[in-house]
């Protein structure tokens, strides 16, 4: 059998250990400095409530300490309780602008040209799909949208994407 016809398993999109420990309140992140980015998505966050107030501060803190200040956070207003105009994070002000976009994002400003989106995974989701989302987002090479990675198939467990043909 010729290589281009032996049946190759689709990469693995995390490792199995990242994989499990991934949870509501986590967030995954493709820290990469380039010049051009070809991904619709920088990142995913899994929070554990719609609450804005209680979810955000933690999400600001992690990323102030890998990409530098945040100054203004975007948000899906139709998926958030309540979103204030700014919060108050480790002394910093952090202004929100909230907009009816429905697009299952937050996308995160350090200044005025410098922003990260990242897909929202709604607090309620399976445990396994929202894993699998998050995994396909962080992907450099994601071109699908928020909305459509969450109702994506999950991929079939490890043990049968490595088998081999």
């Amino acid at each position: 059998m010729a290589d281009s016809e032996t049946p190759h398993p689709p990469p693995l999109l995390l490792p199995d250990a990242i994989h499990q420990a991934v949870r509501p309140g986590t967030a995954l992140l493709r820290l990469e400095t380039t010049r051009s980015r070809q991904g619709v998505l920088d990142g995913a966050w899994w929070p554990r409530t719609r609450e804005v107030e209680r979810e955000l501060p933690a999400l600001v803190s992690v990323l102030t300490e890998h990409l530098g200040p945040i100054t203004r956070v975007g948000l899906d207003a139709s998926a958030w309780d309540a979103i204030p105009t700014r919060l108050v994070v480790d002394e910093r002000v952090v202004h929100l602008d909230s907009f009816p976009v429905g697009d299952d994002t937050v996308l995160i400003s350090r200044g005025d040209k410098d922003h990260f989106v990242l897909m929202v995974v709604p607090p309620d989701t399976e445990p396994e799909a929202a894993r699998a989302a998050m995994a396909r987002a962080v992907r450099a090479d994601n071109v699908t949208r928020a909305a459509e990675l969450l109702v994506a198939p999950i991929p079939p467990p490890t043990s049968e994407r490595e088998e081999p043909a």
